[in-house]
């Protein structure tokens, strides 16, 4: 039978019914199975240290050290973060620039353990900033682009009025404007007692930070969520359980429900007590789903956020007008230019720093695009001069906008 023949023949069969064990993406209620499986920070850093002060240790992580007189980006994370969270925008600036990237765990965070832990103030968290870059590296500190999200952005504004960093030339803030942070505050306790405050696996707190909207991107989740989750029994950071071990896939669905939530079954409660009573073996039941309730809760949050409360205010209260006063230049990225305050508005109209938007992203930008946010930087530094691109480092050049 020729070719033709087979076609024809084929054109004149009927359609073969799809096979429901193999869905096609076309079909309705398809959907690829995310993997939330946690990364490890060797994927993105070269190198990570613990630096000693006279506050305590502080982690680090590295990039690979880049040429002689290329920059060195400080990154800050934000409140209840880790240095983790730098790891997508890290390695994807090194490639369009020459720079070195160094992300401190901030006191209080990750796997940095200090006296004091509870001292979040803007001063001390500022001065922690200094002390680590005098630890490091002494009186031959490289040029210094300071870099922070969130609290973390306040953080930056702080250390440089305080003139911690005598080699500082660059300040760049993401997502953190007076105005609207202090607005927010009203309502950030309610925020964190509408998180869950335990999880059953690290896989699960990934899948829980995706599907809160905390971060949009499931690859940046996967690598800094293990940061942000200690193991209750032994109080070790998650991180430091990586690699898991390789288990047998699970079809369980994750649910995750209201703390205030009523399960439908509630009624039965007194009944199945009372059974459990008359029936020793009905306690082998009971037992087991006491075994199964611990098993859901084995990772808390690493840091108590609604603890640190008396701190909030001191971290934007005048932030605005301490950010213009920096003599360096300045970088504004937002997620909304509706987040502008009153100060930062006339004090981008005299030109006094750069201000960039990026659109359709959360409150971690440079998590859920840590591109596009690398490209930003990398402009702002050529821009100023203060970098040189690598020779592939060809990009997109995002010149100030709203």
């Amino acid at each position: 039978m020729s070719n033709l023949q087979r076609v024809m023949m084929k054109s004149r069969l009927p359609p073969m019914c799809p096979n429901p064990r193999f869905p096609k993406p076309s079909d309705r209620g398809f959907r690829r199975q995310t993997d939330y499986n946690p990364l490890m920070w060797d994927e993105f850093f070269a190198e990570k240290k613990d630096v000693e002060t006279k506050q305590g240790k502080f982690r680090v992580y590295l990039s690979a050290p880049s040429e002689a007189g290329a920059p060195l980006l400080v990154l800050l994370h934000g409140g209840g973060f880790s240095a983790l969270s730098w790891a997508h925008f890290s390695s994807e600036v090194t490639k369009l620039i020459h720079c070195q990237c160094l992300a401190i765990d901030i006191r209080g965070h990750g796997d940095t353990y200090t006296e004091e832990e509870d001292d979040l103030s803007a001063e001390r968290l500022a001065t922690d900033v200094g002390d680590v870059m005098q630890a490091m590296y002494g009186e031959s500190a490289p040029p210094i682009i300071l870099m922070g999200h969130s609290m973390g952005g306040a953080i930056c504004v702080h250390a440089a009025n305080s003139f911690v960093l005598p080699t500082l030339i660059g300040v760049v803030v993401i997502d953190v404007v007076e105005g609207t942070a202090l607005e927010a505050l009203a309502s950030m306790q309610s925020f964190l007692r509408s998180r869950p405050s335990t999880f059953k696996s690290i896989q699960h707190a990934i899948e829980w930070c995706v599907r809160s909207g905390q971060v949009r991107n499931v690859d940046s989740a996967r690598v800094s969520m293990p940061g942000q989750i200690i193991n209750i029994e032994t109080k070790q950071l998650a991180t430091n359980e990586l690699p898991l071990k390789v288990e047998g896939s699970s079809e369980e669905k994750l649910e995750f429900k209201h703390p205030n939530a009523i399960a439908e079954d509630a009624e039965s409660g007194d009944t199945a007590s009372a059974t459990a009573e008359t029936d020793p073996a009905s306690n082998a039941p009971a037992t087991a789903a006491a075994a199964s309730a611990v098993n859901l809760r084995k990772y808390a949050w690493r840091i108590d956020l609604s603890k640190s409360e008396k701190y909030w205010e001191g971290w934007f209260s005048g932030l605005s007008q301490k950010f213009l006063d920096i003599h360096v230049p300045k970088l504004l990225l937002l997620a909304g230019i509706d987040n502008l305050d009153r100060a930062l508005t006339v004090g981008q109209m005299q030109g006094k720093f750069q201000l960039q938007v990026l659109a359709r992203c959360g409150h971690a930008v440079h998590e859920d695009r840590p591109h596009e946010v690398a490209e930003v930087l990398a402009t702002y530094l050529i821009r100023n001069r203060f970098a040189q691109p690598t020779a592939d480092g060809q990009f997109l050049k995002h010149m100030p906008a709203c």
